[in-house]
């Protein structure tokens, strides 16, 4: 299913944002990444394999500039309570709709001064078995 790499794409064409957003975990550097989260649920399951389901993802930034970090997930945020339509460019997934659950929030500042924000988001998709 390719809807990560959608997403990812949606929110790489917002202007301005101060770093490009990838797939994966926050590494040792500056960094903005999208990742699948725990407690994903099956809403329904139709006999021919389709499954609407409920997915959790969350937004992390980690940099040493607190305001940039805010402000970055804010943006995001913002842009993704207006997320209409996602198409999936293999035909594995039919988006329903997209809910911010989490507001932006400082999770974590580390030793070496890197803040650490969080955005948290619930995908409802249809997804089609291959």
């Amino acid at each position: 299913m390719d809807f990560m790499e959608r997403l990812k794409d949606n929110i790489n064409s917002l202007p301005d944002l101060p770093m490009k957003l990838t797939l994966g975990y926050l590494t040792a550097k500056d960094s903005l990444v999208l990742y699948a989260l725990p407690g994903g649920q099956v809403i329904r399951e139709y006999y021919d394999g389709v499954k609407d389901q409920s997915l959790n993802y969350e937004i992390g930034i980690k940099t040493k500039d607190q305001q940039k970090a805010n402000a970055t997930l804010w943006q995001i945020q913002t842009h993704l309570e207006q997320v209409e339509e996602l198409i999936s460019s293999n035909s594995s997934f039919q988006f329903q709709k997209l809910r911010v659950s989490n507001k932006p929030f400082l999770s974590d500042q580390d030793e070496q001064g890197f803040f650490i924000y969080l955005l948290d988001v619930q995908a409802d998709l249809t997804t089609f078995k291959k």
